[in-house]
């Protein structure tokens, strides 16, 4: 439930205009306003304020105050930033995961071609042990 005075904070955080209040005291405000006269009094000060603060001069800093905050800057040791390039920097991501993608293709590829590989020369070496002259089972076993 909202009260008079937590009316009176938001009005003087968020202006006497409820369509820039936060969603939840938005509605909250609309209940108290339908019931309760002080509360209108209270969201027209505060639009009086805006009307206000709309009205004044925006201030404008001078070229000169410029030229002095940047030359103090300057002498104090910053530089300015460089400007991003967000395009470049997703074209470098982007092909360094290319990269890694085809770096692991590779080692997949080369895993199972090495098993594939290392079967058939030991199926090799067991048929050419098989061929050579030795101590047959036979002779062995009686």
């Amino acid at each position: 439930m909202m009260t008079l005075d937590r009316l009176t904070v938001l009005a003087d955080a968020w202006g006497g205009d409820l369509r820039r209040w936060p969603p939840a005291d938005r509605i909250a405000a609309e209940r108290v306003l339908a019931t309760d006269p002080a509360a209108r009094a209270i969201l027209d000060s505060a639009g009086a304020f805006d009307a206000l603060l709309s009205a004044s001069p925006q201030p404008r800093a001078s070229a000169a105050l410029r030229d002095r905050v940047i030359a103090a800057a300057s002498g104090a040791g910053l530089r300015p930033r460089p400007a991003r390039r967000f395009w470049l920097d997703r074209l470098v991501l982007a092909s360094g995961a290319g990269w890694a993608a085809a770096a692991c293709a590779g080692v997949i590829a080369g895993l199972s071609l090495t098993t594939h590989m290392t079967a058939d020369v030991q199926a090799d070496a067991v048929l050419y042990q098989a061929t050579l002259a030795g101590v047959d089972d036979t002779e062995v076993l009686g």
